[in-house]
């Protein structure tokens, strides 16, 4: 049977080069520049370790929410071109534009700041965020003509470079996105009537740039699909040629015979059916195990699969594992890849009620992660 690393309790192993190769399929199947996002610490996997592996994939550019997770990237040595798209009121780009990090511009007081931060040798490179239907940031419709000619002149001047118009789809229907494509091809048409002809357009995530071919434009934006899951409810990872990068597994902490009748962690929400052997997993929802899994949440002990029993806890949760020989030290796959025979992160996705992306961002600082190859 498997076992952990001496001396640990717990870890995600994170398989850099599912990373990797993921990236490569994706850019074969669509045949356009991706864009990795590695935003939100990779999605749980490492922002770093992600934004490395995405670019030994082929990736030409790193996207991230905010500056703060550029400069972070910055630091670590990544010079690669890196978009970030989410800003405080009032921040001020000037380290951004210093460091050579691309602005997601979505409303014509961030241009100003933009080019306010950008030197005579170094304009501020932007992507002009606009919005498409989905209600959330972006340049209005009636506000894109002022937006475009101003983008246009300080483009003239050499305040500024616009590197891209972008957009986001809904992922409603095929028919909700063609519509928002819709709008995105009138926008950029009226800003080509301005004098902007960025060199990139990119409006696909992971979802459209599978399942809808014309929303690619020769750059997608690659998140959830680089960590190797499936954006969609009815395709799994393997449907897709991906590999999941991060599979969560702890050590069994103590294991315990008990009578029919036992009740089991807080509120006894559940009681054991028959005599049986409960197992400890130390892993709670301080960790990011979703309580809304509790009785629920599937597990893998020795190829061999079970349910969480009773309310997961801060820091750990029980298995009602029967007459299983587990012992103290056995390895629990909490969800990995499903080819071999474990749990997925949609499987939990699944149990508590959330999507695959929640589960694995929500993996907890306290989860030691160690690259595999």
């Amino acid at each position: 049977m498997s076992r952990l690393p001496a001396g640990v309790m717990r870890e995600a192993t994170i398989d850099v080069d599912a990373i990797a190769d993921n990236v490569r399929h994706l850019r074969r199947l669509t045949e356009s520049e991706v864009i990795a996002v590695v935003k939100a610490d990779g999605y749980g996997h490492g922002a770093e370790r992600a934004a490395r592996a995405a670019l030994a994939g082929g990736a030409s550019r790193l996207g991230v929410a905010d500056i703060g997770e550029a400069l972070a990237l910055r630091r670590a040595g990544i010079r690669a071109p890196i978009v970030a798209w989410l800003h405080a009121p009032g921040s001020s780009f000037d380290e951004a534009v210093a460091q050579r990090i691309e602005l997601g511009i979505s409303s014509f007081e961030q241009l100003q700041r933009a080019a306010a931060a950008s030197s005579g040798d170094r304009p501020a490179h932007v992507h002009l965020k606009l919005e498409t239907g989905l209600g959330r940031n972006g340049v209005a419709p009636e506000d894109q003509r002022l937006v475009f000619a101003e983008a246009a002149r300080l483009e003239r001047i050499g305040r500024l470079r616009v590197v891209a118009l972008f957009s986001h789809l809904s992922n409603t229907t095929a028919d909700d996105d063609r519509a928002a494509i819709a709008v995105f091809d009138k926008s950029v048409e009226i800003a080509a009537s301005l004098g902007l002809r960025p060199p990139l357009t990119h409006i696909a995530a992971t979802h459209a740039a599978i399942a809808l071919p014309e929303s690619r434009r020769g750059c997608v934006r690659i998140g959830i699909g680089i960590y190797g899951l499936s954006p969609f409810d009815d395709r799994t990872s393997a449907d897709l040629g991906l590999r999941p990068a991060m599979t969560l597994r702890a050590a069994v902490a103590a294991v315990r015979r008990v009578p029919a009748g036992q009740g089991v962690s807080y509120g006894y929400s559940f009681r054991t059916p028959r005599e049986t052997t409960l197992a400890l997993v130390p892993l709670g929802y301080a960790d990011g195990v979703p309580r809304h899994a509790s009785n629920v949440g599937p597990v893998s002990i020795a190829g061999a699969g079970f349910r969480v029993a009773g309310r997961v806890a801060m820091d750990q949760f029980v298995v009602d594992v029967g007459d299983a020989p587990v012992q103290v030290g056995d390895e629990v796959v909490l969800f990995g890849d499903p080819t071999l025979g474990v749990p997925s992160a949609s499987d939990w996705g699944d149990a508590a009620g959330t999507i695959n992306y929640e589960i694995v961002t929500r993996i907890g600082a306290r989860v030691p992660r160690r690259e595999v190859p």
